[in-house]
């Protein structure tokens, strides 16, 4: 092929063979039998029966001027009518079983055929014999379809050395196994091409069911995050306005300017949790305008826990922040985690602690780790008694889940001097697969 020759026309749909509207007429001609075959079976092996009869049957009962089958001389008998019906049914009838019973109508239809071999005859319902291979061919049992096409081929080999001899016999035999290959190979491509139609058909079940179980478990791992999320923000802060608010009532009477300064707190808290909801649910929401129209403010990070321990200090706990290393050089996703996992540390402590405990906060990068270390004395300032008793809710669960994302673990407990200790260790290379999650994460 030179440079100046046309290129090939592009490959039309139109020129495949199934796109013609003939090839579309008997599909949808095949699919309405294959439908009525499955309400009513034996309508389709009666209309065989019939077509056969009509076909095959008929002409044998006509007889020529001389009583002899023309074209095969003296080769063949005529036999009387009652004997040829009675072949006849013998050839024809047994096709109603050829889809239950397919080996049993191929062997007496076979043994009828030997019969009329042995009494010098041929009839045009001999055709049966082939019907009745290509049916055990695609309904029956394979191991036994060589011993089948044996028996037809040692009945069309007698037949063969029945006819005359202008006929040759190698020529004959050709033919007749021909017709025998015909009909096992057409009864084996279509058994193959319903054993492909019905793979594919399960397989097309299989990841329609797989897909409906993936979209269930993206929904409920959308769903946990979203709670988790719900509980970071709305939980820390109901924590800090209800003890703001318990410790204003208790200063008005005293020391009315507390009061005013919890209202205040209070007040801040209350709109930092109303944007962070804001901001959470407007993601949530289908966006109809384009993506450069959403104000979303940042995640907040390691920078952010300052303020948040000047809002716990507020509502009366003692926080002592430190950290060691450089966590601001940390991955985002990685100061989200640690800011969370912070947050409702010190949620905890403010709610099971009371206000007047005191907190120690440690946030250290090593070695490719990081480690959160919140310790609080407890009930009062003292650290001798009883711990205090936090419950193994949502926000221990919620830690544990975004510490498991970057190969972390958080243990909380009592600690040994009294109070409470949450320690919690993270990686902060995430697992394969879960880069941008705590980052996309509301």
């Amino acid at each position: 092929m030179s440079l100046d020759d046309p290129a090939p026309a592009p490959f039309a749909e139109a020129d495949l063979p199934w796109s013609h509207p003939l090839a579309g007429g008997l599909s949808r001609l095949g699919r309405r039998i294959k439908l009525g075959d499955r309400k009513h079976p034996w309508v389709l092996d009666t209309a065989l029966i019939v077509l056969v009869a009509v076909m095959f049957c008929v002409p044998d009962l006509v007889d020529d001027d001389d009583g002899r089958r023309r074209g095969f001389d003296n080769s063949f008998i005529h036999l009387p009518w009652p004997a040829t019906i009675a072949l006849q049914a013998g050839l024809i009838l047994p096709l109603l079983w050829r889809r239950r019973r397919p080996t049993l109508a191929f062997a007496v239809i076979a043994a009828v055929f030997f019969v009329q071999l042995g009494l010098g005859a041929w009839l045009r319902a001999d055709v049966a014999l082939l019907i009745s291979l290509y049916s055990l061919a695609l309904h029956g049992q394979l191991r036994r379809l060589p011993i089948a096409c044996a028996v037809t081929a040692c009945a069309l080999g007698l037949f063969a050395v029945r006819l005359p001899s202008q006929v040759p016999f190698l020529d004959a035999l050709f033919v007749l196994f021909s017709t025998i290959t015909a009909a096992v190979a057409l009864g084996l491509v279509v058994r193959i091409r319903r054993a492909q139609l019905a793979v594919l058909r399960d397989r097309a079940a299989r990841l329609e069911i797989e897909r409906d179980q993936r979209s269930k478990l993206a929904a409920a791992a959308e769903r946990t995050r979203v709670a988790r999320e719900m509980h970071d923000i709305i939980g820390h802060n109901l924590s800090v306005i209800i003890t703001l608010a318990d410790g204003g009532a208790y200063a008005t009477d005293l020391a009315p300017e507390r009061g005013k300064q919890a209202l205040l707190l209070i007040g801040d808290t209350g709109r930092q949790a109303l944007g962070e909801l804001r901001r959470m649910l407007g993601v949530l929401r289908v966006q109809t305008g384009t993506p450069d129209a959403l104000e979303l403010s940042p995640q907040p990070g390691i920078a952010d826990l300052d303020a948040l321990c000047a809002r716990i200090r507020a509502a009366g706990p003692q926080v002592v922040y430190r950290t060691g290393g450089d966590p601001a050089a940390l991955d985002r996703g990685v100061q989200l985690t640690v800011y969370r996992v912070v947050q409702e540390a010190l949620t905890n402590a403010l709610k099971h602690a009371g206000h007047d405990t005191r907190v120690d906060l440690t946030v250290n990068v090593e070695d490719a780790r990081v480690r959160i270390d919140c310790h609080d004395t407890g009930p009062g300032t003292a650290t001798a008694g009883p711990a205090p008793s936090h419950d193994e809710g949502h926000g221990l669960a919620g830690m544990r889940e975004r510490a498991a994302l970057y190969h972390g673990t958080v243990t909380a407990g009592p600690a040994p001097g009294g109070g409470w200790m949450v320690r919690a260790t993270l990686d902060p290379t995430p697992l394969t697969g879960t880069t941008g999650t705590i980052e996309g994460a509301v």
